[in-house]
């Protein structure tokens, strides 16, 4: 088992490699890889996706998330590492930048984990998004529109940004391993999930163009 740290985080835009890298990492943590989204949650996504309100997508994403810390915290109590493909912080920058109005506080209690955001050069990322073999659905698109209000939510947490712009994964796991030195942190991210004391403040409009409620 490596000697890093108990609880880990990916996170990034669409097409940065995230679903790619998350088992990589698991495996060279000798972690457990918990799904964010719940398998009992599995069955009633597409529908809660194939409908337009902000407001209901958000609370369903962060009612799966609430519930996959059980299984997270019964990892870390028991001392298992885990790795998770996005956490609190994909959830609600992306509906932020959808244009929820919400203002969600997060109880510090949360399990933290030292998160990785990761990033690659645009026309990358483009090209990785083509060469996908699955459904693209209207919230993706809305994704594409609104990237960089997505980005610029994605400020609000900490975290450390690894560039995989032409990189293979497996690169791309050994500059995640290097990124915090052995030992470091080997608990989680002391600092809170938003970087204003866990609070993600409303967003004041609706995104423009988006045609969400």
């Amino acid at each position: 088992m490596s000697d890093g740290p108990l609880f880990e985080c990916l996170e990034g835009l669409r097409g940065t490699g995230k679903s790619t890298i998350a088992p990589l990492l698991a495996a060279a943590r000798g972690a457990v890889l918990v799904p964010t989204v719940p398998l009992l949650y599995q069955q009633l996504r597409p529908e809660i996706d194939r409908r337009e309100n902000t407001e209901a997508r958000l609370c369903f994403y962060l009612s799966a998330l609430f519930t996959a810390i059980d299984e997270i915290q019964s990892c870390l109590d028991a001392g298992v590492p885990v790795v998770v493909e996005s956490y609190f912080a994909r959830c609600l920058a992306n509906h932020q930048a959808f244009g929820s109005r919400l203002g969600i506080a997060l109880s510090p209690d949360l399990p933290q984990p030292v998160t990785y955001q990761l990033v690659c050069a645009e026309n990358e990322r483009q090209r990785r998004l083509a060469g996908r073999q699955k459904p693209v659905s209207p919230w993706d698109t809305l994704g594409e529109n609104v990237a960089e209000r997505i980005t610029a939510a994605y400020a609000r947490f900490p975290m450390h940004q690894v560039d995989t712009t032409g990189l293979e994964p497996e690169q791309v796991v050994r500059a995640i391993l290097a990124t915090t030195p052995q030992g470091a942190q080997n608990r989680a991210d002391t600092e809170p999930v938003g970087a204003h004391a866990h609070v993600l403040p409303p967003v004041p409009r609706r995104a423009q163009g988006t045609g969400r409620t």
